[in-house]
């Protein structure tokens, strides 16, 4: 049966809107223009949720798009909405980005508001939505996953740009040509005695210096106008002097002097050569060494290049030796141990330990002051943990025995290799250290023994190897990508925890995961923000981080913190496509999540729809797909656009001729009815009309398009006969032409 709806009427001069929001007539007669009276017919309608056949579905949500100011203003916008629909979606304001602050706090004033004025009107309120690419607030979240800097400090330093003592096989940043005969000294035969260096064999004299090259490569690129030191060891077996070079890259030659030409003797000696970048050497990130000009063999050690940093900085740097300890295998801290012994402490003082040291992996190691006889009484330093950059360790204990004359570091648990340098043990309020080799710059580890399993292995690094202070620069420490999978996975569980803690009594339903497939060029995949270069200030992609279980863990949390019988659903736009790829990708990505062991509940298709591009044989083929699945099935966001055939761009709503209304009008009443007859009633959730009103000329959704139901100005459309139609399954009323 027909009501008639009491809503705000509005009136203009003399003028009234008799398809307006408000059903009653006036009881007087005026002159019509064409345009209104044409569309006379549409104040015989009800309002849209009276069509809904309630003994045949009896859960159906007729629903809206809202924004939420204008609905708890109540206004002309909240009657129209509670007159009309049984339902709401906030467009933006319980989405990520309006909810959660910058420093993760979750501020739900305005959430709390609508589900107050919603309650009171009796109008449900659908969650949109929990997990999604947009709408986030991403400096918060990204901010989580940056990397730690540690600012550098306020004095000038050099920073070392390159660095090369030949001890390994790593060959990266340097290379020769072919007329270069290379090789490697003997241990303990490189500069001042210590480790190797590289031999290069110039054979005979060439017809240009350069035809024989040693070439250094650095980087960044130089710029003009910077400083920099070439420092390095050489040596030759004939006297000779040699130019060096400037090129971009080897062989791409640049300039023909660089750091100057450099003289060589039998004997090792230190070149040091500091330069001003002039435009002429600009751009060059290699240092070429013209070797072709005396037959003879060159030997290069501990090459060098830093460049000067006037901002300074904390970062570790290598150079110099430590000590290597190297564990193969899980054991008793104690079954693999260094130690060192001195003079014995005294007791009831306070020792206080420092020292440098780094892993191969993260390592938690230990430290005693100990007797080293009988039962092998100690004091305990405590444990400490070290990652895979040099980093300084601190730690203390106060000596309860005078006969402890043993320092130890206990590694028998940590399966790898650690590094130790710069060992500092010295009483509280003194300066004198008792570990007699604590810098290990000798190039030995005299003083320290252990490795008590026969395994364990105790060692002195190569030269270059050990810590070599700070240099410039601030400390990045980027985090691992299992650190950000946890810091992410916290934050979904904050979000989801906070927004369901406050709407779960009223709020039943929910876009658990909004759009996870990509558009391009792979319909059937999830969306990703990895290598995308033009991201919105709002855009994150949780996936990205927590992985294609992404959804599963969603849904876990969404059913731990919200109600047991809530309505779990995945949604999605473009489902609608021709070629059915991204339905049919979706479907398999919600069968992929329940098999994880959860449950979704329902699949929600968008369907901004187009009248002249979009197809009803597609709508209806994707509605059998959907509910092929067995789920509830959701319109979520339904709008209609037009756009001709044979034109480029979608009509504005002034360009609209009343038979294109009309078109679009049946256009709403066949998708609505290809719902109802390929979707079962156990599996309609329902219909949102995602724009009441034609969108404004200034909006950021289908700007100035005539999207809605109503006009601005709040006259029902043909669209509002039509999608009336739709839900009564027959034309109720007829045009008069």
């Amino acid at each position: 049966m027909k009501t008639v709806n009491k809503i705000l009427m509005l009136i203009t001069f003399t003028v009234f809107f008799v398809a307006c929001a408000d059903d009653t007539r006036l009881d007087y007669a005026v002159e019509k223009p064409e345009n209104i009276a044409i569309a006379e017919y549409l104040n015989n309608y009800d309002v849209l949720k009276a069509y809904v056949n309630r003994t045949e579905n009896p859960k159906f949500k007729l629903g809206a798009g809202a924004s939420l100011s204008e609905y708890v203003s109540k206004g002309l916008v909240y009657q129209l909405l509670n007159s009309n629909f049984d339902e709401i979606t906030m467009g933006y304001e319980m989405k990520h980005g309006a909810v959660v602050q910058n420093d993760g706090t979750l501020k739900l004033d305005n959430v709390q508001t609508l589900i107050k004025t919603a309650r009171e009107a009796g109008t449900t309120v659908y969650g949109h939505t929990l997990v999604w690419h947009a709408n986030q607030n991403a400096n918060y979240l990204k901010g989580l996953i940056a990397p730690k800097v540690i600012p550098g400090s306020t004095e000038p330093a050099w920073e070392v740009i390159a660095k090369q003592d030949f001890e390994t096989g790593d060959a990266s940043n340097y290379e020769y040509n072919n007329n270069a005969v290379v090789s490697f000294t003997a241990a303990g035969t490189g500069a001042a005695g210590k480790g190797r260096a590289i031999k290069i064999t110039n054979a005979e004299v060439r017809t240009n210096e350069w035809d024989c090259q040693f070439f250094v490569k650095f980087a960044p690129a130089m710029k003009a106008g910077e400083k920099y030191i070439l420092r390095m060891d050489v040596r030759s077996d004939d006297p000779a002097t040699f130019a060096t070079q400037a090129h971009v890259v080897p062989y791409q030659y640049k300039h023909w002097d660089f750091f100057g030409s450099i003289s060589s003797t039998s004997a090792w000696s230190e070149f040091v050569k500091e330069i001003t970048v002039s435009a002429d050497v600009a751009t060059t990130g290699t240092i070429a060494f013209n070797l072709g000009k005396t037959a003879t063999s060159y030997y290069f050690d501990n090459i060098r290049l830093e460049k000067f940093n006037e901002k300074g900085g904390n970062v570790p740097v290598d150079a110099g030796y430590a000590m290597v300890l190297t564990n193969p295998r899980t054991q008793n801290p104690w079954e693999a141990q260094v130690g060192t012994n001195f003079d014995a402490l005294k007791n009831g003082k306070k020792y206080n330990l420092t020292f440098w040291g780094k892993a191969d992996a993260s390592a938690t190691l230990t430290a005693d002051l100990q007797t080293p006889s009988g039962s092998y009484p100690s004091n305990s330093l405590g444990s400490f943990t070290l990652g895979t950059k040099w980093s300084e360790i601190k730690l203390s204990t106060t000596v309860t025995a005078a006969d402890r004359t043993r320092f130890l570091f206990n590694f028998g648990q940590y399966v790898g290799t650690v590094y130790i340098d710069n060992v500092v043990l010295v009483e509280d309020g003194t300066t004198n250290n008792l570990i007699g080799n604590g810098d290990f710059e000798i190039g030995a580890v005299s003083g320290w023994n252990g490795a008590w399993n026969g395994i364990a292995k105790i060692a002195i690094s190569a030269d270059g190897k050990g810590f070599g202070g700070m240099g410039s620069g601030d400390i990045i420490i980027p985090k691992t990508d299992e650190e950000k999978r946890q810091l992410i996975d916290g934050a979904l569980e904050n979000w989801i925890s906070g927004m369901l803690g406050a709407t779960k009594d009223y709020v039943k339903a929910w876009d658990v995961v909004n759009e996870p497939m990509s558009d391009w060029p792979d319909p059937t995949k999830l969306k990703t923000g990895i290598g995308k270069t033009d991201m919105a200030a709002d855009e994150f992609y949780w996936q990205d981080y927590l992985g294609k279980d992404y959804a599963v863990r969603a849904i876990q949390l969404a059913r731990q913190y919200g109600n047991p019988d809530d309505l779990l659903f995945i949604n999605d736009y473009g489902l609608e496509g021709a070629d059915q790829r991204k339905c049919l990708g979706l479907i398999d990505y919600v069968k992929y999540v329940e098999s994880k062991g959860v449950k979704v509940d329902g699949i929600g298709t968008q369907m901004h729809v187009t009248l002249g591009t979009t197809s009803l044989d597609a709508i209806i083929a994707m509605f059998k797909n959907l509910a092929a699945t067995g789920k509830m099935i959701k319109i979520s966001e339904l709008d209609m656009g037009i756009r001709p055939e044979g034109t480029a761009a979608n009509l504005k709503t002034e360009q609209v001729t009343l038979e294109q209304s009309k078109a679009m009008a049946k256009f709403y009443q066949d998708i609505i009815k290809a719902y109802f007859d390929n979707v079962p009633a156990a599996q309609r959730y329902g219909i949102t009309q995602w724009a009441t009103t034609d969108s404004p000329s200034g909006s950021s959704w289908r700007a100035g398009e005539p999207i809605g139901l109503w006009t601005s100005g709040y006259n029902r459309k043909h669209t509002y006969g039509g999608f009336a139609n739709g839900l009564a399954g027959k034309v109720l009323f007829t045009p008069s032409n």
